[in-house]
């Protein structure tokens, strides 16, 4: 009897130990350490997943993590009474393998390397729900939750080279710059029947598709709006002018974006997503937005039921 109750012992010993477990890679493969809400108030940290050079939303500069994405986990861990830790997180092809690589499952390589949460993800019930061909839901693994920002498509445009952008249109006749493999490069590069194609120029990223717009290679970049309004805000592109027109037929013109956790850590989801839901009402997200010289949008989820003052106050007027 003794023996077994010694046997029992060890086992909650180790399953406890590694349960605790907070290596970061040295044993490239063992199984991720389960880092449930309790376990991360014990730690004492929370590790959010951010996108890794990635303006204005995360980002290093001299080796600082910056962004409207690390300010926001920031704040969280600050609500959480815990320390922030940043966990930098490397595209892959597709959002189901950065969820399944940074959330539940780990790298092949780098198992250990998990977040707790993960920031700049879709808010969309079509994708959460998506399923295979046999029926099974490819997302059953992750929670997609906390909608803290409303994005959407922008232009901006070189005004000697452009009157003005009432339409996508103009760029049969105008070259414009966007980031290859993108949702605009696909967009421009077949809108119209295919009329804008040739117009269309590739670069890395919304940064280099403005450096070509100041040695006047294009006449516009089009970008995500906060990445948009980023680029307007260095010295160097005060001279260019946010276009006003609309997008038609590019599928989601705006979209909301949250937040995603393994599906066995709810516990840990309902904290954040109560910390976040305080941040969007009381209009403290969109001052943190305005402190880093970005536009802030109410999620679309906030719109369905807030009333006209509460929402006039998320939105800061």
């Amino acid at each position: 009897m003794k023996n077994v109750l010694l046997v029992l012992l060890l086992m909650l010993t180790c399953a406890t130990a590694w349960a605790q477990e907070v290596n970061d890679g040295n044993q490239l493969l063992n199984r991720p350490a389960d880092r449930t809400y309790d376990i991360i108030l014990e730690s004492g940290y929370l590790k959010v997943g951010v996108y890794e050079n990635f303006p204005p939303y995360s980002y290093a500069v001299d080796g600082e993590p910056r962004g409207i994405d690390v300010e926001l986990g920031r704040r969280i861990a600050k609500e959480m009474g815990v320390e922030f830790r940043v966990h930098w997180i490397t595209p892959d092809e597709n959002l189901g393998d950065d969820l399944r690589n940074n959330v539940w499952k780990g790298h092949y390589l780098a198992k250990q390397r998990l977040a707790d949460v993960m920031m700049r993800v879709p808010y969309d019930k079509q994708y959460a729900y998506m399923q295979d061909s046999t029926g099974e839901y490819i997302n059953e693994q992750v929670v997609l939750f906390g909608p803290y920002q409303q994005e959407t498509w922008q232009i901006a445009y070189d005004p000697d080279k452009l009157e003005s952008v009432k339409t996508v249109a103009v760029f049969q006749y105008h070259p414009i710059g966007v980031e290859i493999d993108t949702l605009p490069d696909f967009y421009l590069s077949s809108g119209l029947g295919g009329r804008l194609r040739d117009q269309v120029h590739h670069y890395r990223n919304v940064a280099d598709a403005f450096a070509a717009m100041r040695r006047g290679e294009v006449s516009a970049v089009m970008g995500m709006r906060a990445e948009i309004d980023h680029e307007l805000g260095k010295p160097d592109n005060d001279r260019f002018q946010l276009a006003g027109n609309g997008f038609p037929g590019i599928g989601k013109q705006v979209w909301d974006v949250g937040m995603a956790i393994k599906h066995t850590h709810r516990q840990l989801g309902y904290a954040l997503e109560a910390i976040v839901d305080r941040l969007v009402r009381s209009g403290d997200l969109n001052r943190l937005f305005a402190g880093l010289e970005l536009r802030y949008s109410v999620p679309q989820y906030y719109r369905k039921f807030l009333e006209p003052e509460a929402l006039a106050q998320a939105a800061g007027e």
